[in-house]
């Protein structure tokens, strides 16, 4: 039972109990956890849910903040002035060594000077019942304080955004002060030299700090590439766009290489003259980080040189999207893809050039449906995301890609993810799937989603199969988000661009529409992150018999057509709607689509 004067004894306790979010016997170990508390400073409830039961941190104590009356942070750190940055920094920084590792330890923040009251400074904490603030504010000369509560993901971005991550790596390749040239004249590769090089060389803090620093900018790709000249040049792909990293002179291409393969399983670091396929695995800051590694062998203007390119794709699992609403689907193309994803049987289809974000929004699919009812299937090669409550199969030697997709139906299945239908036998099998009960999910590439029927129709798939088993293709592209922090209102239109689009100027005068400027926050882009546009063609009962009535040929435009009555957007269309809610610009969508 619990006790009818608890709200005097522990009102934090009461509070939490009263909605619901610890129950009653939670709340009784808890109580006896505290009493029993042989900590220096006794702990309160709150407290000792979060270090001791792993309550979620910003639950509890957003609870606290509410009790006690702490007023909230309610600005995203991404979105505070530069200058209110540098006063955090500076601050932090000039409070002296004890203090500053006093204030980081509690996670305490010198937030700012309160603009009504003078000499009055906020500090921002994410417990602002910690028993340390009074000191912290003390040792800060504040005449004056108030304590405001800030959610603890909000504390840990601002750190990041003030006092980066030291990639140390990079710092001991700076401090070695080891020659790293080598010199070859003969025609040969030396292995011995070349172990020799390797080893006496900073190459593996070269290339752990690449994987290190790829995380932290949030590259999708790290390129090394080859050049002749003992030159090897690091590349990072950020917001779909290859960015020089790193420039390694003075250093044979061969022995970055071989560190890459070193450091990867599934490789071996003598053979040079085929592709490889790897992975690495890596604990960074705190998350587990999986590295995709392709190696190709490439033609070099020395011929005493074997040189091979490698592209390391980062497959973060922080970056799933497992909320649906979070991937920029609207309008009719929202409903049509709820409505399809939510029936019992049937083919979604996602088609795109590589990198267009088209295994993340199948993911995401995949996560509304999956409950414990289903039996849910995915054959992948390679698998890039862990999806919880999914049956990835494994891709080898001992069952490939096809072997897999045919055996899938002897599994019980009640929905399955083709990773890619690549080829004939492939898409027969998805479709069969589709049309013998399953819900399932594939990618495509091709263009835009009528020319992904003409595909199928080319693959030798029938008509009537590619009509009625088939509930929604949707064509995505990733396009560039505009930098937050520095873009610009347009007050002057493009004539001949506005013309070109056939765009009228008066009418687009009726939305705030900007433009990219540039600053040190997006590397002077003007844009920073990137967002998806989709094109929805969803099978309706017109665009089924177009198809079944096709003959020998699809007419795809007759399915542009249908598809526009029907309610659909294209991908051009769909990136202007974008730009009307202040997201992207016009520039950016003309760039990254076509015309259909």
């Amino acid at each position: 039972m619990i006790d009818t004067n608890l709200e005097m004894t522990d009102k934090i306790g009461y509070l939490l109990f009263k909605k619901g979010i610890i129950d009653a016997q939670m709340l009784e170990k808890a109580l006896a956890a505290k009493a029993n508390d042989s900590s220096k400073i006794k702990r309160n409830l709150a407290q000792i849910l979060v270090q001791d039961f792993k309550y979620d941190h910003d639950t509890i104590f957003r609870e606290v903040a509410i009790l006690y009356a702490f007023r909230e942070l309610d600005t995203n750190p991404e979105d505070l002035p530069s200058n209110r940055l540098d006063f955090l920094k500076s601050t932090v920084n000039n409070a002296g060594e004890q203090l500053k590792a006093q204030m980081l330890e509690n996670k305490v923040l010198p937030f700012m000077y309160d603009e009504r009251i003078k000499d009055k400074l906020i500090l921002a904490a994410i417990d602002p019942t910690e028993r340390n603030i009074p000191k912290i504010a003390f040792g800060l000369n504040a005449k004056k304080y108030e304590v405001i509560y800030i959610r603890k993901k909000d504390y840990e971005k601002l750190i990041s955004m003030i006092f980066p991550p030291e990639n140390v790596y990079l710092k001991m390749m700076e401090e070695s002060d080891t020659e790293l040239a080598l010199d070859h004249d003969d025609t040969s590769l030396n292995e011995e030299e070349l172990d020799a090089e390797i080893n006496k060389s900073a190459l593996i803090n070269l290339v752990e700090g690449a994987l290190l620093e790829g995380v932290r900018k949030g590259a999708s790709d790290i390129h090394f590439v080859p050049k002749s000249g003992n030159r090897t040049e690091i590349v990072i792909r950020i917001d779909g766009n290859l960015q020089l990293w790193h420039v390694q002179e003075g250093t044979l291409p061969e022995a970055v290489v071989a560190v890459v393969k070193d450091r990867s399983r599934g490789m071996d670091r003598f053979e040079r003259e085929r592709a490889q396929d790897g992975f690495i695995q890596r604990d960074i800051d705190g998350h587990i980080i999986r590295f995709r590694v392709s190696v190709l062998p490439m033609v070099g203007t020395e011929l005493k040189n074997k040189f091979e390119s490698i592209v390391i794709r980062i497959l973060d699992d922080r970056k799933v999207i497992k909320d649906i609403d979070k991937l920029g689907l609207t309008g009719y193309t929202k409903d049509v893809f709820l409505k399809s994803i939510n029936k019992p049987q049937g083919m979604v289809i996602l088609t795109g050039p590589t990198g267009s974000g088209k295994s993340t929004t199948l993911v995401a699919a995949l996560y509304q449906v999956i409950d414990p009812t289903v039996n849910v299937l995915t054959v992948e090669d390679p698998v890039e995301y862990v999806i919880e409550g999914a049956r990835q199969l494994k891709i080898g030697y001992k069952m490939n890609f096809e072997q897999a997709i045919r055996s899938i139906l002897r599994h019980d299945p009640d929905i399955v993810l083709v990773g890619e239908m690549r080829d004939k036998e492939t898409a027969e099998v998805a479709i069969k799937l589709a049309n013998t009960g399953h819900l399932t999910f594939s990618t495509l590439h091709t263009n835009d989603a009528p020319s992904a029927v003409a595909r199928l129709f080319k693959m030798g798939i029938e008509p009537f199969l590619i009509a009625y088993a088939i509930n929604l293709i949707v064509a995505q592209r990733l396009i560039r988000k505009l930098c937050t922090k520095c873009k610009k209102k347009v007050s002057n239109y493009d004539e001949v661009l506005m013309s070109a689009l056939d765009l009228n100027i008066a009418e687009w005068r009726n939305y705030t529409v900007y433009e990219a400027s540039g600053c040190t926050e997006c590397n002077n882009t003007g844009y920073k992150g990137r967002l998806a546009i989709h094109e929805a063609l969803y099978f309706t009962k017109e665009i089924r018999q177009l198809i079944v009535r096709a003959g020998d040929d699809v007419d795809e435009e007759q399915i542009r057509i249908q598809a526009k009555k029907d309610g659909s957007l294209n991908l051009r269309e769909a990136g202007l709607e974008k730009v009307k809610l202040g997201l992207t610009s016009i520039e950016e969508v003309v760039a990254s689509t076509t015309e259909e």
